[in-house]
């Protein structure tokens, strides 16, 4: 049960982390999550979130996974 609860705050941390680094590379670039209707910059904006929420995910479980011993 304890390495359960571990994995998911792992991931959820990871997952947010990037989505946060994402949302502030679309800031950086002046790309508006949060604007009005879905023009360009606010669909780009969405998938920066999205990838970068995916990207911290991965690196989460990479983190995570067992390290082959180095012989």
């Amino acid at each position: 049960m304890f390495a359960s609860l571990i994995e998911g705050l792992t991931d959820a941390i990871g997952f947010v982390v990037g989505a946060l680094l994402g949302y502030g590379l679309g800031v950086a670039f002046g790309l508006n999550l949060f604007a009005e209707g879905y023009g360009t910059g606010s669909i780009i904006a969405i998938l920066l979130v999205g990838i970068g929420g995916g990207m911290g995910l991965q690196a989460a479980r990479r983190f995570r996974a067992p390290k082959p011993d180095a012989e």
